[in-house]
């Protein structure tokens, strides 16, 4: 199993925190976000999206997406499981996990933010701007469910780790990293503190990874 990834990424940070969870430890391949390297033809050839994270597990081409690639390590390895067996209770972990990967992480990526500096010139603070915004709607709408549903405990969906608490660590980690002030998403806050006393959550954070900053 080989994991193409790279310290600050906040999707392979997902990834990170399943594989830990599930006892598992792939070969990881850096892939420079920040020199380009996900733009050179041998990374393309793995992922024509130009993004990681990236899973090679046995034959076949490289699983993308780290959603995807969390449902299928839950799938060929099912303990412990991130995915709760009434579809309901799926459905709203899936929710509350696309919240975080789909509405508000593809937004804030490094070609994103290349993109407004390149060509509509965006300076360094508008850029942080745009990245604190859509950080602050994912919080501002997780924080509506996390707070007001039931089904929330100790994390996300009752008392189990699942897909959704993974999501929430990785946007606490991106806020932290764009300065983005926690103090009005208390019920996220907690829920994360809880993920991050977890050694899997702990292990996965991108200040741990090789290569990565003393501080970010």
């Amino acid at each position: 199993m080989k994991l193409f990834s790279f310290w600050r990424s906040l999707a392979t940070y997902r990834v990170r925190i399943a594989l830990n969870l599930k006892g598992l430890t792939p070969e990881v391949i850096e892939v420079n976000l920040l020199k380009g390297h996900q733009r050179e033809p041998k990374f393309r050839a793995v992922n024509p999206m130009m993004a990681i994270p990236a899973l090679v597990d046995g034959d076949g081409p490289a699983l993308f997406e780290s959603l995807a690639i969390i449902e299928y390590l839950d799938e060929t390895h099912p303990n412990p499981p991130l995915m709760p067996k009434e579809p309901k209770a799926r459905a709203r972990v899936r929710g509350l996990s696309q919240i975080v990967a789909c509405d508000s992480h593809p937004l804030i990526v490094p070609r994103v933010r290349e993109y407004l500096a390149h060509e509509f010139k965006v300076d360094e603070a508008g850029v942080m701007k745009w990245a604190q915004h859509w950080h602050q709607a994912a919080l501002s709408a997780l924080e509506e469910h996390l707070s007001t549903e039931k089904e929330t405990g100790t994390y996300c969906q009752g008392d189990q780790i699942t897909m959704a608490d993974i999501c929430v660590a990785s946007q606490v980690a991106g806020a932290n990293f764009f300065k983005v002030d926690l103090a009005p998403y208390s019920r996220v806050a907690r829920i994360a503190g809880a993920c991050m006393k977890n050694d899997a959550f702990a292990r996965a954070h991108p200040l741990k990874q090789p290569g990565a900053p003393a501080a970010a």
